[in-house]
């Protein structure tokens, strides 16, 4: 998985044992992003509030961005699920929906649950 994202965090994090912990870094970088922007629209701060949001759409579409098609249908799912995902942000990000946001979360949760049972699996 040699992209942007990967080459960036490596050179951040050095602890990156592989492409798959990568995926799982990306998905808790959403979910702090977005408890950030949660905060920024209950402080009425619309700079930070943009910031955080713009962060976690820009992990979604790398996550589009590294989809594999040639694995089936997951990556189809994957690709529509996430595109939502930024749907529901824009939205958030508009008319200071937290409740979008949350919805967001739930969704993040239970990738990143699912994920770190399929690698847990793998391994």
């Amino acid at each position: 998985m040699n992209n942007l994202a990967y080459n960036t965090y490596a050179q951040n994090n050095v602890g990156i044992e592989s492409p798959e912990k990568l995926i799982e870094m990306l998905y808790e970088g959403t979910l702090r992003f977005n408890m950030q922007a949660i905060r920024s629209i209950q402080n009425d701060d619309i700079e930070k509030r943009a910031y955080w949001i713009n962060r976690s759409m820009a992990i979604f579409i790398e996550l589009i961005q590294t989809l594999d098609y040639s694995h089936g249908d997951v990556a189809h799912y994957l690709s529509g699920l996430y595109n939502h995902q930024i749907k529901l942000l824009v939205e958030a990000n508009l008319k200071n929906k937290i409740e979008n946001i949350q919805e967001v979360n739930g969704v993040v949760k239970g990738l990143l649950e699912a994920w770190r049972e399929t690698t847990s699996v793998a391994k």
